[in-house]
């Protein structure tokens, strides 16, 4: 049934949590493509591939799937870039349900090394951002708690977090009219590694007031809780602004979630701690026994001090190392990630999985070599090893039902797909690009009077090289030809990508030039041709699967072109060129027997790149106008600084007592937050 809600009809399906937000009716191939997949998943397939195109609509596709199966739904993109976008696509058509975004919480990460050849050893070094940090824990929870949860995830996933159980067992329940004593709180609020601080009271930590205490849970971005006690009651719980005090509303219960997902019960760690010490005095009788004296030193001086921080406090300085004792796991057991997490029927949608499939088997043999020069040289216990993201093999274990999602499917997906589910048919009415074949012996020259052809219309051209020395090359020779062109390579840094990108579509130039960086993720809709110089150069920038994505990106225009320059047609050339004018042959029948005209997408720069604006129209629409015109091209890393450093100017202007500084601040940091993480920052609290 529908509900009209701020001129956006709402959708809701019997048995499902979920509550569509549908700006528009499924169109195209999307019909017969959700239909299908319902029907595959409800036939119990464990796995199906939706083979969409490039503008075809895909992340509506899953997101009608998930709100008709009603199911919890994890997605896996493969990379942050491409997390985000999904995550700011989902929370518009679930803005009522809990979207969470789950991806590595580290700014910057220097693992843990041992170089034996220079008798170097490098110490782990990181900087964790709070924000994704407290959206992983929001994650979690979400978990935990409700039915209407879409995860947006990265590899990091596969990654080892605490043990689903230890975590759940540390959960504080309180409830108006409870008994429990003071002192008991208190220290079940250490237990779960909350930090008492009477004076800087931020995330994580709680404060003490007579009978009064304050927490600021881990997983909230903006609310604290306050519990009154009178004697050994809890009298009232109330939500709070921990800035300005303001109480928000009160509670009749309410749940505290632990500081950490590598949080354990004190008889765990007790136990952990004595299998520690058992693996340390067989490690040390094997480094004596080898004559490795100083091996035996180093590792019994590093365990000992890990264990006497364990003793003390309950969790000491790279505790994850020491998981498969936490987690009660038997050596070479995969440890609890965050698929653990999900409920037995939940749904799996692997977007680009060409590419993240790939990615997840190649994680642990990387991470394996590190670790094994730590243990072999004393720095580590052997446990130290099942500290590691999942093999292949046990992710394919924990995969739930699975949907594949790609314009280019592998030989993965081929091999293990129940069903091939199509969507070639765009909502727009465009088609694939024509393809052309032209001779390599003059293709700078032909390419130069076809890009001038195509600016003389305002129209955009991608030109894709072998080598950046050649994408250098180019550059020159068209920049003195009179094309305003620019490359785009890998020695590039994040943000200056970012504005190539934005300066195309807004007409500083004319022509990109690039190796690799035209594939997947990359929408242009003012591109009108892509050119692939040497195309018959076999290999993996000119396989099947690359060339099909490139070509894609001309699929936005309607008058989309793409010219392959080749003096042979190879294996891979004829696959993708059959390959997209099969799609094209289906597109223009569709078109034809509905009576579409096809249409140029639209669309506003900030929707192509997130967090990149220009005019000053559209900083007022985000209520940013008079903020600094460098805000608008942070990448995420510097974005991120940002967010760290007004935190602390907003706490620091907070204990000054200077309380309109700190909600003047607390705004912009709010605004920042949007610009990063998409809509408002889970402020939800009981």
């Amino acid at each position: 049934m529908t509900h009209p809600s701020d001129s956006i009809p709402v959708i809701t399906f019997e048995g499902s949590p979920f509550r569509l937000h549908q700006p528009f009716p499924p169109a195209g191939d999307q019909p017969a493509a959700i239909a299908q997949l319902i029907e595959g998943i409800g036939d119990g397939l464990m796995y199906q591939t939706l083979l969409g195109v490039t503008g075809s609509g895909k992340t509506y596709t899953m997101a009608n799937v998930i709100a008709r199966c009603g199911r919890p739904a994890l997605v896996l993109a493969p990379n942050k870039t491409l997390a985000a976008q999904l995550y700011a696509e989902f929370r518009e058509f679930f803005p009522e349900n809990a979207v969470e975004y789950f991806v590595s919480y580290y700014d910057y990460y220097q693992p843990e090394a041992y170089v034996p050849s220079r008798d170097l050893f490098i110490e782990k070094d990181s900087s964790i951002n709070e924000h994704i940090e407290q959206m992983r824990l929001s994650a979690t929870k979400s978990l935990m708690e409700r039915r209407d949860v879409v995860i947006v995830a990265t590899v990091s996933c596969i990654y080892g977090i605490g043990d689903p159980v230890d975590y759940h067992a540390m959960i504080l329940h309180l409830r108006e009219g409870e008994r429990i004593a003071h002192r008991d709180l208190v220290q079940r609020l250490v237990a779960m590694q909350y930090t008492r601080s009477d004076i800087d009271f931020r995330r994580g930590t709680f404060r003490v007031r007579g009978d009064v205490i304050d927490v600021f849970p881990a997983e909230n971005a903006e609310l604290a809780v306050r519990i009154e006690m009178f004697d050994d009651e809890i009298e009232h719980l109330t939500l709070f602004d921990p800035l300005t005090g303001h109480l928000k509303q009160k509670l009749m219960r309410f749940t505290v979630y632990p500081s950490s997902h590598y949080v354990t019960p004190r008889a765990t760690v007790l136990q952990a701690i004595e299998a520690i010490k058992e693996e340390l005095r067989d490690r040390v009788s094997y480094f004596y026994g080898s004559g490795k004296l100083v091996e035996a030193q180093r590792i019994e001086q590093r365990t000992r001090f890990d264990l006497e921080m364990l003793n003390e406090m309950g969790f000491c300085k790279g505790i994850e190392n020491y998981s498969r004792h936490l987690s009660g796991r038997g050596p070479g057991e995969p440890p609890p990630t965050l698929i653990d997490y999900l409920p037995s029927d939940a749904l799996f949608f692997v977007d680009e999985s060409h590419v993240s499939i790939p990615q997840v088997g190649g994680m642990y043999k990387g991470d394996r070599s590190r670790k094994d020069n730590l243990v072999q040289y004393g720095f580590r216990l052997p446990s130290a090893l099942d500290n590691r993201p999942l093999r292949f093999e046990e992710f394919e274990q924990l995969m739930p039902q699975t949907v594949f999602v790609s314009a280019t499917p592998a030989d993965y997906e081929a091999k293990h797909q129940g069903q091939v589910v199509e969507q070639v048919v765009r909502p727009t009415g465009l088609i694939d690009p024509e393809v052309e074949v032209r001779p390599a012996t003059t293709q700078v020259d032909d390419l130069l009077s076809e890009a001038k052809r195509r600016i003389s219309a305002g129209e955009r051209v991608l030109v894709t090289t072998l080598t950046k020395r050649m994408a250098e090359d180019l550059t020159d020779y068209l920049g003195e030809n009179g094309i305003r062109v620019r490359y785009l390579h890998s020695d590039i840094d994040t943000v200056e990508r970012v504005e190539i990108i934005r300066d195309l579509r807004l007409g500083e130039f004319d022509v990109l030039v690039g190796i690799n960086l035209l594939r997947e993720g990359l929408d242009i809709p003012e591109v009108s041709l892509v050119t692939i110089l040497d195309a018959d150069k076999e290999g993996f920038l000119r396989s099947e699967r690359s060339l099909i994505q490139t070509i894609g990106r001309a699929a936005r225009h309607i008058h989309g072109k793409a010219i392959l320059y080749a003096d042979v047609i190879t294996r891979s050339m004829r696959a993708a060129i059959d390959e997209t004018d099969r799609r094209r042959t289906k597109q223009v029948a569709f078109n034809e027997a509905n009576g579409i005209i096809p249409r140029t997408v639209s669309k506003r720069i900030k929707d192509i790149i997130d967090g990149v604006y220009t005019s000053d129209e559209e900083r007022r629409a985000l209520h940013v106008a008079d903020a600094p015109a460098e805000y608008f091209a942070f990448d995420e890393k510097t974005l991120a600084k940002r967010i760290k450093k007004l935190e602390k100017e907003m706490q620091e202007h907070a204990r000054n007592l200077e309380f309109e500084k700190a909600a003047a601040v607390r705004d912009e940091l709010f605004r920042l937050r949007q610009q990063a993480f998409g809509a408002d920052q889970h402020g939800s609290g009981s």
